[in-house]
């Protein structure tokens, strides 16, 4: 009888350690599962591109017989740098640099040619960013250089202006983005062979551009 009593509080001890056992297995906290947070762009950081586009240019010369007026139309091809700061408001602020060359060129009696060549400028840019879309204005200095050539001319001067402007940047990826813009391009006036003359000029351009 004793023999039967210390057996049967043997295995109901064995019992309550195994309920036990199992009752600390199942009161192990599972690992927390990781949530990949998603990334947030930004339109901060420096940036280079090209672009390409159409210059719409007006060209006035004072004369002994009155100002002389033509148009300087023609493609444009360039690059542009510059470097953006983003707010977390969505406002956007940056610097941009440019280098362009126009083909604008007309052609006179006596064989005598008119153009403008290179121009570039330097621009401060406001926007506000829509996610990867960035809306902005923009505006500064800039200048080109004019020349005329032929029937013993040869003689060239570089006017400087302002510039003024606004344009829709989308990036693509986190790192490519697309531009078109609108710019005014008003290059002052200078001396060309002996006469005063006068620039401006009106600017679509598309471009493409990576920010790292």
């Amino acid at each position: 009888m004793k023999a039967i009593f210390i057996l049967a509080a043997s295995a109901a001890m064995t019992a309550s350690s195994v309920a036990y056992a199992a009752d600390a297995v199942e009161a192990i906290p599972a690992a927390p599962i990781a949530v990949e947070q998603p990334v947030v762009f930004t339109w901060s950081g420096p940036y280079v591109g090209i672009h390409g586009g159409y210059g719409w240019g007006d060209g006035d010369a004072s004369t002994a017989g009155g100002p002389d007026s033509d148009n300087f139309d023609g493609g444009r091809f360039g690059g542009f740098v510059g470097y953006n700061w983003q707010f977390s408001n969505g406002f956007v602020a940056g610097i941009e640099g440019d280098l362009n060359y126009d083909w604008n060129e007309n052609s006179y009696a006596g064989g005598i040619d008119m153009h403008t060549g290179f121009s570039g400028g330097v621009r401060g840019r406001v926007g506000y960013a829509f996610d990867r879309a960035l809306l902005y204005a923009a505006g500064g200095w800039t200048a080109t250089n004019i020349s005329v050539n032929g029937a013993g001319l040869d003689d060239d001067d570089t006017l400087h202006g302002w510039t003024v402007g606004a344009g829709l940047d989308y990036a693509f990826t986190d790192n490519v983005f697309g531009r078109v813009e609108y710019r005014y391009n008003d290059y002052g006036s200078g001396s060309l062979a002996g006469v005063d003359t006068d620039f401006n000029q009106h600017v679509v351009n598309v471009g493409i551009g990576v920010k790292f």
